[in-house]
């Protein structure tokens, strides 16, 4: 993608699920616009190889191991964050769990609900207001939660998955309105359909509705998301708060 020309230029952002897939992807292109980035995730081995990588780049990188379903693991992982890093100015919630892939609403069992429901909705509350003190030290706070397309047009068989996504573009806009006398935006990214390590379940059938449908008729990947995370964490975007930008290529217009 075009290089971002230090748009985070002394920045200190933290981002979860940053092993892999759009995780890594956002990581990269935030320390490519100048920012220290924290790199957390639960798959300990990959994150090390990534942020070996992004090391050996000269990016400024760190790692930190964190398990969202694990409320002594979140409120560690975001107290080393702000000790290392000196502070923190923008927090990038992306990690989840999909798991009802596939799978009717008749399909789904209370543990697979609760699983879901557990990381991607109560753990990114967990380690955003464990966060929220140091961003609004900052005085300039950015926090961008990753939602999904998904929930903007009903996508079927992914119903644990499309509830928590809408639960937190609910709680992007409640949270907007809680913390913006301290001056920290809130914005939600609603990506559609993109080729990972994540969505390698999905069947072709499926990408192909979403490429068909798209007014921008081609697959989505990670660097297209990049750049909609970044400029919700800069200057560029701090009188925007409370919104959903959906970026899908046009399947959903809203």
């Amino acid at each position: 993608m075009p290089a971002l020309n230090q748009l985070l230029a002394g920045r200190r952002v933290l981002v979860t699920g940053a092993a892999r897939g759009l995780g890594l992807a956002f990581a990269t292109a935030i320390a490519e616009a100048g920012a220290s980035v924290a790199m957390a995730d639960i798959l300990e081995e990959n994150l090390r190889q990534s942020v070996a990588e992004l090391t050996r780049r000269g990016l400024q990188v760190h790692g930190y191991l964190l398990d969202l379903a694990d409320p002594q693991s979140i409120d560690t992982c975001a107290r080393s964050v702000v000790e290392q890093l000196g502070g923190l100015d923008g927090l990038v919630n992306n990690a989840a769990v999909t798991n009802s892939g596939g799978r009717s609403s008749e399909q789904l069992d209370i543990a697979l609900w609760d699983k879901v429901m557990t990381v991607n909705v109560r753990g990114t509350w967990l380690i955003t207001n464990a966060c929220l003190p140091a961003l609004r030290a900052s005085g300039r706070g950015s926090i961008v939660n990753l939602a999904s397309d998904t929930p903007l047009w009903g996508a079927p068989n992914l119903l644990a998955y499309v509830a928590s996504k809408s639960a937190l573009i609910g709680m992007t806009r409640s949270l907007a309105r809680e913390v913006g006398a301290d001056n920290i935006t809130v914005n939600a990214v609603a990506p559609g359909l993109t080729r990972v390590e994540a969505t390698e379940y999905v069947p072709e059938e499926r990408y192909r509705t979403y490429q068909d449908g798209r007014a921008l008729q081609r697959l989505q990947l990670p660097d297209d998301v990049s750049g909609a995370v970044v400029f919700a964490l800069s200057d560029l975007s701090r009188f925007i708060t409370g919104q959903v930008l959906a970026v899908n290529g046009g399947f959903v217009m809203n």
